[in-house]
C-alpha cells in the first residue's frame, strides 16, 4: 500500500480549511497522514485544530510566526519524508479535491514511470474554478512533446512546471532536489521548485485528477492588474522571479524580465508609486539569492 503524507497550508482561512479536511477525508485512497501547518493564522484556525478529530492520523504544526506559503510547504514537506512517506500530497487551504483526486494522481504518477522511467518528478491535478471553468492561475506549463502519454493511452500530458495546488511529488525527488525555498515566502515558490525537479524529466498532469479552487477571483498573474491591495503579493513574485532568472537562468532573462515588467505597468496605467516599488522589487533580485535546503538540513518547528 503506497504511503502518502497530505499537506495542507492554511493561514485565516478557516471555513475553506474544513472545505479542505472533509474532501481529504473523503479520498477514495486515504492518505496515511494529513499533516495542517496553521502559519500562525489569527481567526480561530488554532482553537479549531487542537478540538479536531478525524478518520485520518492527523499531525498539527503551529508556526509560530507566517512563513508564507513557500516556508508551509517546506515544513510540511520535510515532515511527510521524515515520517517515511513514499510519496507527499500538498495542496492551499483553499483546495478542494475530488474523492477520486489522489488515487488517480497514484495511478497516473506509476503510469508515467513505466513509461518515461523512475526519474518522472511529480504529479499534479487538474484544476477548475468553482464554476467549473478552467483555473486560470493554475495552468502547468507543457512540454514541447506534451501528448506523448495520451497517444499511449494515459490520461497524462507532460509538464515542465506547475502550481502547488494538488501535486503529488516522490520522496526520492525531495532526497535529490531539496524543499522549496522558504524565503520566497509566497508566489513563485512553486513554479521554481516544480522547475528545479524536472531538470532531467518532465513531471506530468494527471487528467482525470481533479480539484477545485475556491480562490476568489479567477484571475492568471497579470501585471497591468496591480494595485495598492495586492501590491504585496506581488512585489514577492517580482523579487523571487528576477532572483531565479538572474541566479539560476542568466543576465539576459533577468534583463528581458524587468523590460516585460515595465511594460506591463506602463500599459495597465499602475500608480507611479507602485511602479517604483515593483521596479525596485527587481532590483533586489541582484542581491536576493536563497540556496536549497535539503530536509536533513531544516530543524523541524515545534509543534
Amino acid at each position: 500500500m503506497v504511503n502518502v503524507a497530505a499537506v495542507v497550508v492554511t493561514f485565516n482561512r478557516l471555513d475553506k480549511l474544513k472545505t479542505v479536511i472533509s474532501s481529504i477525508e473523503a479520498q477514495t485512497l486515504q492518505p496515511s497522514t494529513l499533516i495542517i501547518i496553521d502559519n500562525a493564522s489569527t481567526d480561530g484556525t488554532d482553537q479549531y485544530l487542537s478540538s479536531l478529530t478525524s478518520t485520518l492520523n492527523v499531525e498539527i504544526v503551529t508556526m509560530k510566526e507566517n512563513t508564507g506559503g513557500a516556508g508551509g510547504f517546506a515544513e510540511g514537506m520535510s515532515r511527510g519524508y521524515r515520517a517515511g512517506a513514499d510519496h507527499v500530497w500538498i495542496m492551499d487551504d483553499d483546495c478542494y479535491p475530488s474523492e477520486t483526486a489522489l488515487q488517480n494522481l497514484v495511478v497516473g504518477f506509476d503510469e508515467a514511470v513505466a513509461e518515461l522511467g523512475p526519474d518522472v518528478p511529480f504529479a499534479c491535478s487538474a484544476v477548475k474554478f468553482v464554476d467549473d471553468t478552467l483555473c486560470e492561475m493554475n495552468n502547468p506549463v507543457p512540454t514541447w512533446d506534451w501528448g506523448r502519454l495520451l497517444i499511449k493511452g494515459q490520461q497524462n500530458v507532460m509538464v515542465t512546471s506547475c502550481s502547488f495546488v494538488s501535486v503529488l511529488i516522490p520522496r526520492w525527488a525531495i532526497a535529490e532536489y531539496g524543499l522549496p525555498y522558504s524565503e520566497y515566502f509566497i508566489w513563485f515558490d512553486d513554479k521554481e521548485y516544480t522547475m528545479r525537479l524536472t531538470h532531467r524529466c518532465p513531471g506530468v498532469q494527471v487528467l482525470d485528477s481533479v480539484v477545485t479552487h475556491d480562490m476568489g477571483e479567477n484571475k492568471g498573474v497579470n501585471f497591468a492588474d496591480v494595485n495598492s491591495k495586492n501590491v504585496w503579493k506581488f512585489a514577492y513574485g517580482v523579487r523571487n522571479e528576477s532572483s531565479y532568472l538572474l541566479h539560476h537562468r542568466g543576465f539576459l532573462y533577468y534583463v528581458e524580465f524587468g523590460m516585460r515588467l515595465f511594460v506591463s505597468l506602463r500599459r495597465g496605467r499602475v500608480a507611479i508609486q507602485l511602479r517604483g516599488k515593483l521596479m525596485g522589487k527587481w532590483l533586489r533580485g541582484i542581491t536576493f539569492n536563497p540556496k536549497v535546503s535539503h530536509v536533513d538540513d531544516v530543524p523541524l518547528t515545534r509543534a
